[in-house]
């Protein structure tokens, strides 16, 4: 057993993140004598001077920033703990957040949603249609309880959940197809490319941007999509997006020499899977089933 108790290193803790031991107490409303008591309790059980006396302030000695170091992480897996046990004796969410990227499958998203209100009618859905960076940096931040993604989540492990494929297009009548010959990216550069604008507020990128002479940069796949059908200028979209425009001749492919297909593996993360509750839990699993029923061939690809 251990001799420390989990209270002592949060007095030390609190002395250390307050300046010493008077105004550690008014926050933790302790005496100051109380946690005095505890940290040179805590000395004397390990033997290590952890405090030396600076004036009248207190720091850390070299052995106690490391002992502290280390001893944060048993505090913060203790505050887990307990909100785990707190969200379990509470039961079901009264709201999840959803990040979902706007290039996965739209049909597939409808469906999952429509099986999650049938299971869960009174549970409120808040849901962010992200582009790139947008979902992770809603992760980073707490503000999502699950997150479909494209991108890598740095500190998070993702479940692979589909691979979305882009097609490079245009208009029929686009002066990329008036070509009439297989084209590179000297031939695309001198056209204007329609790029959706990250939706990352931090580190937003330029992901698929060709540096072309011409660029617009909008806010929804949607209003790229309108762009190209009018005629506007080329890019690259979510083949599932764009099937239907494809089959009825209002988008044709263009002819590249390389790089007309792109895949991107998108992946479904909690913030927290051992925190979300039961809500989170279904809308992720109402996920998997509907890409498994809607996408299956680009599910596969991904076991």
């Amino acid at each position: 057993m251990s001799r420390v108790t989990l209270a002592q290193w949060q007095m030390l803790a609190a002395v250390v993140d307050h300046g010493g031991f008077a105004r550690a107490a008014e926050v933790v409303h302790k005496s100051p004598s109380t946690l005095n008591h505890a940290v040179h309790k805590l000395e004397e059980q390990l033997g290590v001077q952890v405090l030396e006396p600076i004036g009248r302030q207190v720091r850390l000695t070299e052995a106690g920033e490391l002992l502290l170091r280390r001893a944060r992480q048993l505090i913060e897996s203790a505050a887990s703990l307990e909100d785990v046990a707190s969200r379990l004796a509470e039961g079901l969410e009264a709201e999840i957040v959803l990040a979902i990227d706007q290039v996965f499958p739209a049909a597939a998203q409808a469906k999952a949603m429509e099986r999650f209100s049938e299971m869960y009618p009174q549970v409120r859905v808040q849901l962010h249609e992200s582009v790139l960076n947008g979902g992770t940096e809603m992760l980073y931040d707490g503000r999502a309880d699950l997150v479909i993604s494209g991108m890598e989540a740095q500190g998070f492990l993702g479940e692979p959940l589909v691979s979305v494929r882009f097609i490079a297009v245009a208009h029929p009548d686009h002066a990329l197809h008036q070509l009439g010959r297989a084209l590179d990216l000297r031939d695309l550069a001198q056209y204007r490319q329609l790029v959706v604008r990250d939706s990352a507020l931090r580190q937003s990128t330029d992901a698929g941007w060709l540096k072309a002479e011409q660029r617009w940069t909008v806010g929804h796949l949607n209003t790229s999509l309108d762009m190209l059908k009018r005629g506007l200028g080329f890019a690259w979209m979510p083949e599932t997006r764009i099937a239907d425009e494809i089959f009825h001749g209002k988008l044709k492919p263009l002819p590249l020499t390389a790089g007309s297909i792109r895949e991107v593996p998108i992946q479904i993360i909690f913030r927290d899977r051992d925190r979300a509750g039961p809500a989170a839990h279904a809308m992720a699993a109402a996920l998997k089933q509907a890409v498994e029923e809607l996408c299956p061939e680009r599910f596969d690809s991904l076991e």
